[in-house]
């Protein structure tokens, strides 16, 4: 169950921080880096191994458990390995943030990774929701969950939005319906820089990828409103802090072309 997440996973930082875990025996203390840090993808581990909240153990303990299968381990260690053999994108990690972020720029992840990122899931508590939007109280910043290409399959008519790249750094995303311009909501967009709010954009191309696995979500980073039209829903322009990188900006393309 743990490599179906990391199929739609890709990372480099966060496997090779699971490779250095498992060099020291799932002794998380011996693993280098910050330690707020490691405490984040030691829980995106955590969850992607036993998908589910406890307030039994330790998250040491979670880990020494995790690692205590040797066999498993060692199909874990290849795995991985051939994952970072296939990753053929640099991703970059956000600076200047006023909290630490274990996440990094253009990487993908699931959405139960990212929710661990930012706080919104934690160890005792798991957030079950699977709205297209999740927010961090702690840090302002909101989550923006986007799928390029929908088929009623997936969505009802009701959740069909329009969300399309309109150039590399130009993004429009369609609001959920009850979202309008004098909504609490929607105020808190258009007032985004007044307010300190960050939005933070997680795109997929499809829900499922080929093998109808779960698609991962690629981070494309933050975004600033720049303008808005309609309401319940509304249209939103944002603008990226980064261009949306090469390999998603093409499959962008060959969505809206068809």
């Amino acid at each position: 169950m743990m490599t179906k997440k990391w199929v739609v996973t890709e990372s480099y930082s966060y496997f090779k921080f699971i490779l250095d875990l498992i060099e020291v025996k799932f002794d998380l203390s011996k693993v280098p880096g910050d330690k707020e840090e490691k405490g984040l993808l030691a829980l995106m581990l955590h969850y992607d191994y036993w998908q589910k909240a406890t307030s039994l153990l330790t998250l040491q303990k979670s880990l020494y458990m995790i690692g205590s299968n040797a066999i498993l381990v060692e199909e874990m260690k290849e795995f991985l390995e051939y994952k970072i053999e296939l990753l053929n994108f640099e991703e970059k990690k956000y600076e200047g943030l006023p909290y630490t972020l274990p996440l990094r720029l253009h990487a993908r992840y699931t959405r139960e990774q990212i929710l661990v990122a930012y706080g919104i899931t934690t160890f005792e508590k798991q957030f079950s929701s699977q709205e297209g939007v999740a927010y961090s109280e702690e840090f302002n910043t909101e989550l923006l969950f986007i799928n390029l290409k929908k088929t009623e399959e997936d969505f009802s008519p009701t959740t069909m939005y329009d969300d399309y790249a309109i150039n590399e750094v130009l993004f429009h995303w369609q609001s959920q319906n009850g979202t309008g311009e004098n909504t609490t909501k929607g105020v808190s967009y258009i007032n985004q820089k007044g307010n300190g709010k960050k939005v933070a954009l997680f795109v997929r191309e499809t829900q499922k990828n080929e093998y109808k696995q779960t698609q991962g979500y690629v981070f494309l980073g933050y975004a600033d409103y720049v303008k808005h039209y309609g309401s319940k829903p509304m249209s939103i322009t944002w603008k990226l802090e980064e261009p949306i990188p090469s390999y998603m900006w093409k499959e962008t393309l060959k969505i809206r072309v068809g």
